[in-house]
Formats: C-alpha cells, structure tokens, sequence
C-alpha cells in the first residue's frame, strides 16, 4: 500500500466516529482471515493496529475528560 493510502487512513481515523471505525475495523478482520498473501496480512494488521490505537486514544481522553469535569 502507497503513502497516500497510509495518509487517507490516518486522516479517516482522525474524522471518524467510533461507530464508523469498530464497523470497519469489522470488515478489516475479516479480510485478514481471507488473505493468503503475507505482505496484504502485514498491511492488514498495520491497519488493525492503526484503529486499535486510536481508540485507545479516544477512550483515554474521554477519562480525562470525566476525572476533570468531576474534579471542578
């Protein structure tokens, strides 16, 4: 995969809701159980990793939201 899809994905990541991600991050999954080619699965998996991060990121900060609102 080029640079300009690793960039279109991060920029996706960035605007999508979390629906959006979880539902795609579905469909991502089971392309990784359909693929046979080696290099598609390591891709594959980058993505995975790219969405599991981000979520991450968002449940993170939704916490510190909620420890600040409740601490004022």
């Amino acid at each position: 995969m080029n640079k300009d899809f690793w960039k279109t994905l991060y920029c996706w990541l960035d605007t999508a809701s979390l629906e959006e991600i979880i539902t795609k991050q579905h469909l991502v999954r089971q392309m990784l159980g359909e693929s046979n080619d080696l290099g598609l699965q390591a891709d594959i998996r980058r993505i995975l990793r790219g969405m599991d991060e981000e979520l991450v990121v968002r449940a993170e900060l939704a916490n510190n939201v909620r420890h600040v609102s409740m601490a004022g």
